[in-house]
Order: C-alpha cells, then structure tokens, then sequence
C-alpha cells in the first residue's frame, strides 16, 4: 500500500491488498498491490529516523537496500532528490481499516490477511469479473486516494502470481484474470521461482536440487515427490499452481495466544524512571488490545535490552515473568505485575534500546474465576476500563492514561519526517 505524504504529494511503499473469489465450491482468489505514482520520485520510509523500511520503485532502481540507515546516506539522499518520510502506523492503520471497509461492499466474505492484505470471495461475478475488479479500485482510489491493482484466478497462489503480473504490466488497466490455462501458463512463464507466493530463497534452494527453477517447472512436478521433500505445504503449492483449492477463506480470527507491546526507544534510557513510563505505556497498549478481544491474561513478561549494534557499549538483556493469581484484563493490575517484573530486572549503568511488555496463558475474560483470596475483574472495574477504551478511540490514544505512563514520553520513537495523521488527528487535519 503506497501511502501519500503531506509535504512531497508523493506515495510511500507500504504493502498490498488481496482479494479472492469462489465459483462452484472452490476457492478463487484476487489480489491488490498497490502500484506507485510518485510523480519520478524516489521515496522511502523509515522506522525511528533509522532504517529503511519501505522503498518506492525509483528508489529501489537507485539501489537504496532495504534496512539501510539513511541518516547515513541523508547527503546522497537529498542529492538524488530522495523523499524521506517516517513511519506512520496511526495512519497507516486507519487507512488500511478504511480500504477493508470499501472491499466488504464487493464481496460477502472477506478475509482480512495482514493490514494490507485481503482475500474476497467473488462469486457469482464470471461474467462481469473484470468490471466488479476496475469498479473496486475505482472506489479504493476515490474514496482513500490509495492505488490498487487486482489479480483474479482459481486459488490464492494463482491470485498472488495474477496480481503480480497485473503490477508489472505496463499501461494495464491494473486488473489481471488467470482462469484459464493458456492464461495461467503465460502469466508462470513470466515470473521467477521467488516470485510465488510462500516460495522464498531458502525454499527455492531446496527446489533447485529437485531440478525445479521455474514456476511451470513447480507447476508440472509430481505433488508426491514435492511432498516427499517439502512436506505437505510443498504438495498444495504444486495443486494451487495447477488451480486445484487447497487454501479456503478464513472468515474468523484465532484468539490471540499472546499480546506483546514493545518499542525501540528514539533515543537511550538511562533512568529507571523513563524506563519504567515507557514499560507502563507498552503494558497500558497491551491491556486495550488484550479488552478489545475479549480476553484475559494470566501471565506478563517484561524484556529490556541493550543495543547490540553498539558493541562498544555494556550490552544487557534480560526479561522476568510474573504469574497473576487470577487472570485479568484491568490495566491497574497489569502495571502493577509489570513494575514488580521491571524492577527485577532494571541494573543501573546501561543504555536500553528497547523494552517491552508480553501478555502470556490467555483465556476468555467472561470464563475467569476468582480464587478464595482474590477475586476476578468486578463489573464495575470492567465499565472503568471499557470507559477509558472507548474515550481513546474516540478521541485518540493516550487520550486517557495512567499517571504511571507518564506525560512527556521523550522515549517515543523518532519520527521527525512523519507525514500527517490527517484521518485520526483533528490537529493535523489538512489544510486547503
């Protein structure tokens, strides 16, 4: 998904969107990527002012490797005229919330794969697949300004290489439909082993000694001996890259087995008192996710660590677990185990880099029992906290926060180039 900056009208590499379709019982999917108009230039992101996280085209055609530390290039950067901009999750995650919401117009069963990704079930569309495909991107580009192209064909690994093929083409109309095998095997012929989806470099190691290189190579190879060395997974690929369903829609998401809250900090802490804010922020971020599901936990860990890419500096890293006597969901409780863990493993003297908070044995918050000394969450601490969600996505996190959490967070991650959050913030709206 290519995200557009205030400053530069330009668009960041983000991540992509799928979609999927069924027809008679089988499962077929559609996939949208985004393609990017930077108007020429060069664009990149990064996370805490530090690496490269995401590249446009031209600044991959520039050689800008991904995880590079542009500040280490910031003078060859501005000379190419390279647009720099920082992470934005608050944006990047309500415009990914508002890309779904167009898609779920579209199909009636949606599966929401990452925060850029989505496979739909189209059926009933053969004869107007093309037209239902300009249509939604049409509405995805008006209503959120994010470019999309779609891929369509009878399973997701078909789909994955459809949309791929959509994204190369040069003056398409961003739409490509695999549902025949002509189709099929000029759109394979075309594309790289690493170019499927799930097949990366170690996986296409293992291919080559079988003396597959190809898609259509993968495509043709006998299921039992792919299985045979690849296992199972090996064996649906092969099926997939033939049309054969093996991946249907997942409609519902798992609960959660952890919930982990954890940041590098924008610059060292060196005192305990910032470091235990910033271990109260992460367990107050980990509590909400931890409500917004319905679940509570029994176990909470805690992790600090030096950083490693300074050797030259005293390195530390160490976590502590605490078991709560009930499971809970109350933030109270949860920063109250997580300063007992903190304080166990706070030494005085290093530069912690990063700290985190992880939620651990979670189990559904309606089916906890308290026990002869403690009793579970009331109702009336649920309201208490239910009321504190709701104000914060109403009104934006941290709207509401615990005094342990503290007020000036000069931990924060940097981000001196982030665009505005001109969907969630009302002070950055944009100005016209």
């Amino acid at each position: 998904m290519l995200i557009r900056s205030s400053q530069a009208q330009n668009y960041a590499k983000l991540g992509r969107v799928d979609l999927a379709k069924s027809v008679d019982n089988s499962s077929l999917g559609s996939e949208c990527v985004v393609v990017t108009p930077h108007n020429g230039r060069p664009c990149i992101i990064s996370n805490n002012d530090g690496c490269v996280i995401a590249r446009s085209n031209e600044a991959k055609a520039l050689g800008i490797a991904m995880g590079a530390p542009w500040h280490l290039h910031k003078a060859a950067f501005a000379k190419q005229g390279v647009v720099v901009r920082s992470s934005n999750y608050t944006l990047y995650g309500d415009l990914s919330a508002r890309v779904m919401t167009i898609l779920r117009g579209f199909a009636p069963d949606v599966e929401v794969y990452s925060i850029d990704e989505a496979f739909l079930d189209l059926a009933g569309f053969d004869d107007r697949l093309h037209s239902h495909a300009l249509d939604m991107r049409r509405t995805v580009l008006q209503w959120t300004g994010i470019p999309v192209s779609v891929g369509i064909a009878p399973t997701k690994t078909l789909a994955k290489a459809a949309n791929r093929t959509a994204k190369k083409q040069k003056g398409g109309d961003g739409v490509c439909i695999l549902m025949t095998g002509p189709e099929q095997k000029a759109a394979l012929s075309a594309l790289a082993l690493t170019d499927l989806w799930g097949v990366a470099g170690r996986l296409a190691t293992r291919l080559e000694k079988l003396s597959i290189t190809t898609p259509l190579q993968l495509r043709d190879a006998d299921p039992q001996l792919v299985r045979q060395h690849l296992g199972v997974l090996g064996e649906r690929l092969v099926l997939e890259l033939r049309g054969i369903p093996c991946q249907r829609l997942v409609l519902s998401q798992a609960a959660n087995k952890s919930i982990v809250a954890s940041r590098s900090f924008g610059r060292p802490v060196t005192e305990k008192f910032e470091l235990e804010q910033a271990v109260s922020a992460f367990t107050e971020r980990a509590a909400e996710k931890l409500r917004r599901q319905g679940l509570a936990a029994s176990v909470l860990q805690v992790f600090v660590t030096t950083n490693p890419f300074k050797p030259q500096e005293r390195q530390y890293a160490a976590s502590r677990t605490v078991t709560l006597p009930v499971a809970s969901a109350d933030s109270t409780v949860l920063l109250r185990a997580a300063r007992v863990a903190l304080t166990s493993v706070w030494r005085d003297g290093y530069r912690y880099k990063k700290a985190g908070v992880m939620l651990l044995d979670l189990v559904p918050a309606a089916m906890v029992q308290g026990d002869l000394w403690t009793p579970a969450d009331t109702p009336a601490r649920q309201q208490l906290m239910e009321a504190v969600d709701v104000i914060n996505r109403r009104y934006g996190r941290r709207s509401v926060s615990f005094a342990a959490s503290g007020v000036k967070l000069g931990w924060m991650l940097r981000s001196e180039q982030r665009s505005s959050r001109f969907t969630t913030d009302w002070s950055e709206l944009l100005q016209v």
